[in-house]
Formats: structure tokens, C-alpha cells, sequence
């Protein structure tokens, strides 16, 4: 890892910060506006088409005033038309240090402290966007000024965007990739350029291609590194591929007096380092393309290496380019890549916020892109209801106030079973205690797929995690079921009746169920004893999901009394089987465990009887 990777910088420290996004009427997104909490991590989740990637778009879009990109279409219009009281918006806040605009624009929030400068772009018509600032003495949105002035001096005073799609084609990804880094090279090989002086100018003229080989010689050294640092970040999600700067600069050298002008005629090269076969990239696959694309941008980033400012510049504006975060807007990470690098990505980019020069937006299908183990995460949840998109904040680290016990079980949950954040993706929530209850419900959904399509069960594997994930879905504020063992207020170990620790870890679950809000309709059932004694009246000591599936397979009461237990936790006004208790109150629960220990005792001394009449 290099220096700069070890580096750890806050995000905060002199550089502007992205702090809230709100679109209205931007393609898929309607009246109805849709805010995008910003952090140094965003996750967007949600089903396919509810307007994620358009989130992404408009960052950009308002990112480039003063270029085409900034210019909508018709098409970008809701349902494609322009109607005058549903046009375009979108609005920025962005926390700013240095380089602050005037007072009339700075709103200092309440609560942070943070000096927050607000500003919306609106269309009228396909076209350019008009900016404006909201003027905080006059509580109104500016129509005589803006903040920063011109659009090229404004922008570097936001963190500038790079987006990377979910599908691109494979040239024009690749010229991307090539254009970045022979953007690169050029200025490091500027240096060489101007020591050549003017006799080796005038030589120039007379043999371009020997000067061109000459140069890339000198410049060899920058080249390979350049090359080697971008491979050591592509490594970490490909691990044993390589990248290769091919300048080509024996072609077309008489026609050609500026070194690497050409994007078509330098190539970039990939493959696996021992003895592997290295191709261009556009032979490559989309998720090799993709992932070294941002790798680039997070080396030039990371390296503070700028193409420079055009002619006429101002020199305030290029030390603000320099010193510019930069925002990664990357559109499913997941796509085409190996389980493997599918974690791999997810690290690096969950790292990425830590050189203190990043902010990351990402839209994912995958609940292996979320951690919610780290504290530098926001997951926003985008959905469509009764036709309007809308984004909720589903996990903001702060409100939902983990503890380190808590990151620590989730983080080990999360690599036991990478699938367990498929919750943040929307449907209808159960958490279980173990493997046989999220078996038995699993075996159950399986089948009757129709009624049961939109459930997620969580396996929690132990009590103690239960309350971490009770505390997350507390901060949804919806409805969701809790079902764990009531286990006993005591137990045996080496002959000696002690405290039950797993007894413990009830009050707390009752305790963080109690923390939730006022919209959150939650049920808490126990199944007393646990889950095979509750519903089949047996102790199991081993593969009890494996003893679990060959009941309900082969017993049809069982599976009635387990699928009345799955829609007790589903529905709140179904009656839960016998053998599950809706509890209230700790005492409440030691009673009814005291009761059914006691029906046991009455049952096995039964038996014995009977026993011994036979």
C-alpha cells in the first residue's frame, strides 16, 4: 500500500462537502421531490427502474453548467414533456471551509454548525440550466446573483463528479481510460519537453520520430510508475493483473508534432502479469473495464495530477482544481464481477473516503455492497409508491447508534452470510434467533413462493446480534417480528445451577424494542424453551435445521403449526400457535417459562407412572 493509501485525512479539513441532493420533476422523478442525505458513503438501494441511476445523472448535470452536458433533452422532461408547472429542479447543499462566497449565501445549520451555501439549477425549456443561490438575508432564491459567479469558477468549489455507468460501450470506455491517463503522462512528461529547449524543438522538425522515442525514453520512468500504481490499485480487486501504457509513438510520427495527442493512437493494456496474454481494453470484460476506470480516476485523484487549467484561467480557480475533492458516482459496482472481486470492490471502495479527498455515491442490487459495520455509511432505500419515487434514509450511522459491540457482531455476521443486508432492499421483515427457524420459514416460503415473495427472514445467529439488528430496523420505522428461544432464567454447568447468560440478552431485546419509534409496529414472540421443543416437542442436540426440514416434509400438523407461526410474525392480528408467547415484560416471560417447565415436569412424571404400571 502506498503512502498516500496510508494517509488518513477528515473529509472536512478545508474542502468542500457534499450535504444534501433534492431532484424534482428530473425523468422518472415527479413533483414529488426525492433528498439524498449525503455522506461519505451512499448507498442507493431499491427495485430495478424507480429513477437510482437518474439520482446520479443529476448530481452531474448540475456539475457541468457551462457545457453540453448541462443541456436537457425533451426526453429528460417528465414523461417527456415540458410542462410549465412540473419543469426540471436541482438543488445542492454543499458544506463549505474555505473559499466562501459571500455572507448572503452562507446558512450556518443549527445543529452541526456546518456553513451549508445553498443552490438550485431550474430548465424552462430543453436546454441550459439557470443557477441560483439562496439568498439567506432575504430568505429568498436570488434572482441578481450567484454564489462563485461564473459557472467554471463555482464549480471548482463543489467536489467534481465522476461518473461510470452500469453499461457502456466498450470503446468508448476504453478512450475514457486512455484519455485520463495520456492526460497524465503529458504533464509529466512536460518537464521533458521544456528542458529540451528550443534547438531540440527545431530538431523536432526535422526528425519528429526520433525526438518522440527519445522522450518516451526519458519519460519511461513515469510512465512505469504511473503504470504500476494504477496496477496496485487494480490488483486489489483483480489480484495479478497488470497495466500497460503502450504510447505507440512510431506511428504517425510525421504528421504529429504534440507527444500523445491522439487518444486512438496511444493503447492501454491488461491481462494477468505471469505470463498472461495482455489485450486492449476494449477486449476486456465490462467488469475489468470498469473497475480499472475507477482505479484511474482514484490514482490521478489520490496523486494530485490535474491536466491543468486552459489558457486566460484564473489562478485562484487552478489552485482550486488542485485542491478539489471529487465525488465517484458509480452505477452498480456489482455488475460482472467474480464473488471475490465483488468483496474486494466493496473494501476499496468503502476505503476510498479515507484519503479525505472522496465522497462515493453508488446504486447496488447486491447486499454485499452494504457494510453497515463502518460509520462513514448512508443507505437510502429509492421505491416508487402509488406512482411517486421517492428516497428514504434507512441507516445513517449517528441515528442509529451502534455501539462497538454492535459493529463487531454485525461486521462478523456480515461475513458469515453476505446475503444478510437484503432487508435494507424493502419487503416484509423477521428476525430468528438461528439456522433452524430461518430453515424452517425458508422450507415453508419455498413452498408457497406467492404468498410469501416479498419476505425477508434475518438470521441473526445468536441473541446478542439480535439487538444490533433490532436497533437498525428501529430506524426504518416500519413494521417487522422478532422470534427467539426464551431459554430458562437459569442453567446447569458442571452440576451447579447458575445464571443463564443467554437469559441476559432478553432484556436487552425487550429494551431495544422498546427504543423504537412511534411509527415501528413491532411483535416479539418467544418460543419457549426453543424452537424444536415449542412446535415439535422434542430436544434436538444436533442438525436440528437438517431434523427441522424432515418434520415438515414428512408431518402435516407440524408444518400447519410452523406456517401459523410464519403468519403470526407477518400478521400482527394472527393468533400465534401454542408453544410461541407474545410478551410484554421480562416477569411476564419467567412466568410463562416457569409454567411450561412445571407442564413438563407433570407430563415426564406421567409418563413414569404409566411406566411403571406397565
Amino acid at each position: 500500500m502506498s503512502e498516500q493509501q496510508r494517509t488518513i485525512e477528515p473529509l472536512n479539513q478545508g474542502r468542500p462537502r457534499l450535504k444534501q441532493l433534492i431532484i424534482q420533476n428530473f425523468r422518472g422523478i415527479g413533483n414529488h421531490p426525492v433528498t439524498i442525505e449525503l455522506d461519505k458513503i451512499v448507498v442507493l438501494v431499491g427495485p430495478n427502474n424507480v429513477g437510482k441511476s437518474s439520482i446520479l445523472r443529476a448530481y452531474e448535470v448540475a456539475m457541468s453548467e457551462g457545457s453540453n452536458e448541462a443541456i436537457l433533452l425533451q426526453d429528460d422532461f417528465p414523461g417527456g414533456v415540458v410542462h410549465h408547472e412540473s419543469l426540471p429542479m436541482i438543488e445542492l447543499h454543499t458544506v463549505i471551509q474555505d473559499h466562501a462566497p459571500g455572507a448572503r449565501w452562507i446558512h450556518t445549520d443549527s445543529l452541526t454548525q456546518e456553513k451549508v451555501v445553498k443552490e438550485r439549477w431550474t430548465w424552462a425549456a430543453p436546454g441550459a440550466p439557470k443557477r441560483q443561490g439562496f439568498d439567506v438575508e432575504k430568505n429568498i432564491w436570488a434572482e441578481d446573483a450567484v454564489p462563485w459567479g461564473a459557472p467554471n469558477v463555482a464549480n471548482y468549489n463543489r467536489p467534481k463528479p465522476h461518473r461510470v455507468d452500469a453499461f457502456s460501450d466498450p470503446k468508448v470506455q476504453a478512450d475514457v481510460i486512455v484519455k485520463l491517463l495520456s492526460n497524465v503522462i503529458k504533464e509529466r512528461v512536460k518537464d521533458v519537453q521544456e528542458e529540451a529547449g528550443e534547438s531540440q524543438y527545431k530538431h523536432l522538425l526535422r526528425t519528429i520520430a526520433t525526438l518522440r522515442q527519445q522522450v518516451i525514453s526519458e519519460s519511461i520512468g513515469h510512465i512505469e510508475k504511473i503504470e504500476l500504481q494504477v496496477s496496485e490499485l487494480l490488483s486489489e480487486v483483480f489480484p495479478g493483473y497488470v497495466v500497460k501504457f503502450d504510447p505507440r509513438a512510431e506511428e504517425e510520427a510525421e504528421s504529429d508534432l504534440n507527444l500523445f495527442q491522439k487518444v486512438n493512437n496511444a493503447q492501454l493494456k491488461m491481462g494477468h502479469g505471469e505470463n498472461g496474454h495482455l489485450t486492449t481494453l476494449d477486449r476486456q470484460g465490462s467488469g475489468a473495464r470498469r473497475t480499472l476506470l475507477w482505479s484511474a480516476l482514484r490514482m490521478i485523484a489520490e496523486t494530485n495530477v490535474n491536466k491543468g487549467a486552459k489558457k486566460g484561467a484564473k489562478k485562484e480557480a487552478i489552485e482550486g482544481e488542485e485542491n478539489r475533492p471529487h465525488v465517484l458516482l458509480l452505477d452498480e459496482p456489482e455488475l460482472c464481477l467474480h464473488p471475490n472481486a465483488v468483496r474486494e470492490a466493496c473494501r476499496v471502495l468503502y476505503d476510498l473516503p479515507n484519503t479525505g479527498n472522496w465522497q462515493v455515491i453508488v446504486t447496488t442490487h447486491s447486499p454485499a455492497f452494504i457494510d453497515v459495520s463502518r460509520d462513514n455509511t448512508t443507505i437510502i432505500r429509492v421505491e416508487q409508491i402509488n406512482g411517486h419515487i421517492s428516497g428514504t434514509t434507512v441507516f445513517r450511522p449517528e441515528r442509529v447508534k451502534l455501539d462497538d459491540e454492535d459493529r463487531s457482531l454485525l461486521k462478523l455476521m456480515n461475513i458469515f452470510d453476505p446475503y444478510v443486508a437484503e432487508f435494507f432492499f424493502g419487503g416484509r421483515c423477521i428476525i430468528v434467533e438461528g439456522d433452524t427457524e430461518y430453515t424452517a420459514f425458508k422450507h415453508i416460503m419455498a413452498t408457497k413462493p406467492g404468498i410469501y415473495k416479498d419476505v425477508h427472514i434475518i438470521r441473526a445467529r445468536g441473541k446478542a446480534t439480535i439487538v444490533s439488528l433490532v436497533k437498525i430496523l428501529n430506524h426504518f420505522g416500519s413494521r417487522y417480528s422478532v422470534l427467539h428461544d426464551s431459554d430458562t432464567p437459569t442453567t446447569l454447568r458442571k452440576g451447579k445451577t447458575i445464571k443463564n447468560p443467554a437469559w441476559a440478552h432478553n432484556e436487552k431485546i425487550y429494551a431495544a424494542i422498546q427504543d423504537r419509534p412511534h411509527t415501528s409496529n413491532v411483535r416479539l414472540l418467544a418460543s419457549l424453551g426453543n424452537f424444536e421443543k415449542a412446535y415439535f416437542g422434542e430436544e434436538v442436540s444436533s442438525e436440528k435445521p437438517y431434523n427441522a426440514i424432515i418434520h415438515l416434509q414428512h408431518d402435516e400438523q407440524r408444518f400447519e403449526k410452523v406456517e401459523q407461526l410464519l403468519d403470526a410474525l407477518l400478521d400482527h392480528s394472527k393468533v400465534p400457535p401454542e408453544g410461541a408467547l407474545e410478551w410484554t415484560s421480562i416477569a411476564q416471560l419467567e412466568e410463562m417459562v416457569a409454567v411450561q417447565a412445571s407442564k413438563e415436569l407433570v407430563a415426564a412424571g406421567t409418563e413414569d407412572t404409566i411406566d411403571e404400571v406397565l
